[in-house]
C-alpha cells in the first residue's frame, strides 16, 4: 500500500474512531436523557477513542517509514557477494546509489549488471513487504486501540481530564520539539563558526573593512590568503534595510491609521485585500522589478542632473524591498489598532479631542507596543531579504554611504558562498556560518531592544 494511502486509511479510522466513542457514549447513558449521567460530555468520549485510534498507529507509522531504508540497504548489503561487500566506501557507496536508482526507475550506467539488478529486485521486494507488514501492523493497531477502549467508555471514565492532559502533553511536545531545533540550529552554526575564527582571528572578521572571501590561486595576488571584513557586508545590510524601512514604515503605519480610523467600511474592504496583495508577489517578481525598472530609471534620472549612479544599487533595492514589506506594517498596525478599546477614543472624544489629537494622544500610545512589534517584524524581513538584493543591489561588497552604488548584504553573501563546488572545511565556506552567527547576533539585540522599549512605554503607560 502507497504510504499516503495508509496514512488517509489511518485518519480515517480515527474519525471512525471517535463517532463510535461517542455512540457509545450516548448508549452507556441510555440516550440523551441520561446524558447527566456521564462524567464527560459524549464528545469527549468520542475524542478519547479516536486519539487512542490513531496517535498509537500513526507513531508506528512514522517510526517505521523512518527506519525502513537504512534496515533495507543493510539487508541488501549483507546478501550482496563478499566480493562486492569488500570494495573501498566510495565505490560501496556509488554502487548503493545505483541499486536505488533501479529501484527508482531510473537508468543508469550499471544497469547492465545482473548482481545490481538482483540487488535492485531484492529492494524492491523488502519493500513491497515491509509495505504490506506496515499496513498491517497499524491497522491492527488502531483496531485494537479502538476496541479497547471502547470496552472501558462507562459513565464514570473521566474521559474530558484524559483528553486535555493528552491534549497538554502534546502541546508540550510541540513546543519541545520548537525549542531544541532552535538550539540545534545555533549549535550548529556556532560550532562552524568556531571552526572559522581558528583559521581567521575575530578581530579581522569584526573589524576588517575588506571582504574578499574568494582564495588567491597565486601567492602574488591581491590578498592571497583572503579577506574576511565583515564590516562592508554589514553596512550594505543595514544601509538596504535603512532605505526599506524609511519607505515601509512611514506609508504603512499612515495607512494601517487611515484604514482603521478615518476609512468607512466600504473603503476597508476594497484597500486592505488590494494592499495585502503585495504580501503574496513572489520576491524574484520584485527583483525582476528594481532590476528592470526602478535601477534603470535611478540610473537615468542621476544622469539627467549630472550625476554618476550604478546600475546595481542600494537604493534601488531598498525602495523595492520596501514596497514589499509596506503589508507587513500595515496590516499588523492595523489589527493593533483595531484592538485598542472604544472607550479610550469614547472618553478622548468627550473631553473634546478631535479625530487626529485622539488618535495621536491616545490611539497610538495604546497601540505602541505593537506597533513596535509590526516595525520589528518588518525589519527582520528586510534584513533576511535575498532576492531583490542580488537583483538590483549586485555583489559587490562596498564599504561605501552613497545609497547610489552596488553594495551587498549577509543574506546574500551567505547563499554566494556555500553554492559552488569549494571544499567545505575551506575559509570561503565556513566564513557563511560566521555570518550567519553575525546576524542571529544582530537580529537578538534588535529583539532586546526593541522588548526593552516596550517595557519602559508599558510601565509609563499604566
Amino acid at each position: 500500500m502507497n504510504p499516503l494511502h495508509l496514512l488517509i486509511v489511518l485518519l480515517l479510522l480515527s474519525c471512525a474512531g471517535y463517532f463510535i466513542g461517542r455512540k457509545k457514549a450516548f448508549s452507556v447513558a441510555g440516550g440523551v436523557q441520561g446524558l447527566q449521567q456521564l462524567h464527560s460530555r459524549p464528545v469527549h468520549y468520542g475524542a478519547l477513542t479516536a486519539i487512542w485510534c490513531g496517535i498509537p498507529a500513526i507513531v508506528v507509522y512514522a517510526a517505521w517509514l523512518a527506519f525502513e531504508p537504512s534496515i533495507i540497504t543493510g539487508i541488501v548489503f549483507n546478501g550482496l557477494p563478499e566480493a562486492f561487500r569488500s570494495l573501498p566506501d566510495g565505490r560501496l557507496n556509488l554502487m548503493l546509489n545505483d541499486i536505488r536508482n533501479l529501484v527508482n526507475g531510473n537508468i543508469v550506467s550499471a544497469a547492465s549488471d545482473p548482481m545490481i539488478r538482483q540487488a535492485a529486485d531484492r529492494y524492491i521486494e523488502l519493500q513491497r513487504i515491509s509495505s504490506i507488514s506496515l499496513a498491517v501492523a497499524s491497522v491492527s493497531l488502531g483496531l485494537l486501540a479502538l476496541v479497547f477502549v471502547r470496552s472501558r467508555i462507562v459513565p464514570t471514565l473521566r474521559a474530558r481530564n484524559q483528553v486535555e492532559r493528552i491534549v497538554r502533553y502534546l502541546l508540550i511536545f510541540c513546543s519541545t520539539i520548537a525549542i531544541f531545533t532552535t538550539i540545534g540550529i545555533v549549535l550548529s552554526v556556532l560550532y562552524e563558526a568556531i571552526r572559522f575564527f581558528q583559521i581567521v582571528p575575530v578581530t579581522d572578521f569584526l573589524f576588517g573593512l575588506k571582504w574578499s572571501p574568494q582564495m588567491a590561486i597565486r601567492a602574488d595576488q591581491v590578498g592571497s590568503s583572503g579577506a574576511f571584513g565583515a564590516i562592508p557586508v554589514l553596512a550594505g545590510t543595514v544601509m538596504v534595510s535603512m532605505i526599506a524601512m524609511a519607505v515601509a514604515a512611514p506609508i504603512g503605519l499612515m495607512s494601517a491609521i487611515y484604514l482603521s480610523e478615518y476609512a468607512n467600511r466600504r473603503v476597508r474592504a476594497i484597500v486592505k485585500p488590494l494592499m495585502e496583495i503585495l504580501a503574496g508577489i513572489p520576491t524574484v517578481v520584485y527583483g525582476f522589478f528594481a532590476a528592470l525598472t526602478v535601477a534603470p530609471f535611478i540610473r537615468d534620472s542621476g544622469h539627467a542632473i549630472g550625476m554618476t549612479i550604478s546600475s546595481e544599487s542600494a537604493m534601488a533595492a531598498g525602495l523595492v524591498m520596501g514596497v514589499m514589506i509596506i503589508p507587513f506594517v500595515s496590516s499588523l498596525s492595523d489589527d493593533v489598532i483595531n484592538a485598542v478599546p472604544q472607550s479610550l477614543r469614547d472618553g478622548a472624544y468627550a473631553l473634546g479631542a478631535t479625530p487626529s489629537e485622539t488618535v495621536r494622544q491616545v490611539v497610538i500610545p495604546a497601540a505602541f507596543p505593537g506597533i513596535v512589534g509590526s516595525l520589528l517584524l518588518a525589519v527582520s524581513r528586510a534584513i533576511g531579504e535575498t532576492m531583490i538584493v542580488v537583483m538590483a543591489a549586485g555583489l559587490s561588497a562596498n564599504l561605501t554611504a552613497n545609497p547610489f552604488q552596488a553594495v551587498t548584504t549577509v543574506t546574500v553573501q551567505i547563499v554566494t558562498l556555500l553554492v559552488g563546488d569549494q571544499e567545505f572545511d575551506s575559509p570561503k565556506t565556513l566564513a557563511a556560518f560566521a555570518l550567519g552567527l553575525l546576524l542571529f547576533i544582530v537580529t537578538l539585540a534588535l529583539n532586546v531592544v526593541a522588548l526593552v522599549v516596550v517595557r519602559k512605554y508599558r510601565e509609563q503607560y499604566e
